[in-house]
């Protein structure tokens, strides 16, 4: 039965999210159990993308990219692929009417990692834009459920979101980005000499999108608002962490959120949500 397989191939898709970030799996499976789906085929997609840039040193990366590429769109245009990520995306793809310059976008950032080490202001943005706000668009067409409205309304501050997770993740992932495969993407920063200052200019900018997107979420329908209020704020707490710690150490350890720290919020979260004050 073609039920089964789409079941499957979504379920995939959630086996991948849940392998690769308990903080957004936390966040997807408290969001309302119509939206779940759609968005596990959301992070499947865009998680394996990364994936052959970032890992897969031993094939041809580029040669993967593109198959994947030229797959997602075949797979979108007739409707089905046997690969059950690609046909998860598109289904959400079709479903939610999301726009193909989104996914142009983000595959466009993937392939820019094959080719620059350095990103220039005009690369950065570029490469935020596709790799993080257009990710954040992507789910917004899931959560507006077709109000364009709404989707307009919230447009900008889903970008916002989307930028400052990956900020964030940018300097998270130092020891990785910068001392293991030699990227710098925040431009103008010498990470040779990387110094409180400029840290503290990063974390200003970082600490704008996380107000803009707190705006947003707060706007956000019922169903979808509790489960990236809860993202939201675990990378909130992440980002915290990163501010206390000093320039001199950023590069030597990954920050991260301990699971325990994790469920707490995920509980405080829930009592909020149930009052409807989430702040």
């Amino acid at each position: 039965m073609f039920s089964i397989f789409e079941k499957t191939s979504f379920a995939c898709s959630k086996i991948i999210t849940e392998a690769y970030s308990t903080s957004f799996t936390l966040g997807i499976k408290t969001l309302a159990k119509r939206l779940r789906e759609p968005i596990f085929g959301i992070y499947g997609f865009v998680r394996y993308a990364d994936e052959i840039v970032d890992t897969f040193h031993d094939f041809d990366k580029k040669y993967l990219l593109e198959k994947f590429k030229s797959d997602t769109y075949e797979a979108i245009e007739i409707g089905i692929s046997l690969n059950p990520v690609l046909h998860a995306f598109q289904s959400v793809v079709n479903q939610y009417k999301i726009e193909k310059e989104l996914i142009d976008a983000f595959l466009y950032s993937m392939a820019m990692d094959l080719e620059y080490d350095v990103y220039s202001e005009k690369k950065y943005e570029e490469y935020i834009y596709g790799s993080a706000e257009v990710v954040g668009l992507m789910c917004l067409r899931v959560f507006c459920e077709g109000n364009t409205e709404l989707f307009d309304s919230l447009k900008s501050d889903a970008r916002s979101l989307g930028a400052a997770f990956q900020k964030v993740n940018f300097l998270r992932d130092l020891k990785s980005d910068f001392c293991e495969r030699g990227r710098t993407y925040f431009p103008g920063v010498d990470f040779n000499n990387f110094g409180n200052e400029a840290k503290k200019q990063i974390e200003a900018d970082i600490q704008i999108d996380f107000e803009n997107a707190y705006r947003g979420i707060m706007g956000l329908p019922n169903g979808a608002r509790e489960g990236v209020y809860l993202a939201y704020i675990y990378y909130l707490q992440l980002f915290k962490k990163i501010k206390k710690t000093p320039s001199s150490k950023i590069q030597m350890v990954r920050i991260r959120v301990s699971d325990g720290v994790k469920m707490a919020l995920l509980a405080k979260t829930l009592v909020r949500g149930s009052f409807n004050v989430l702040f």
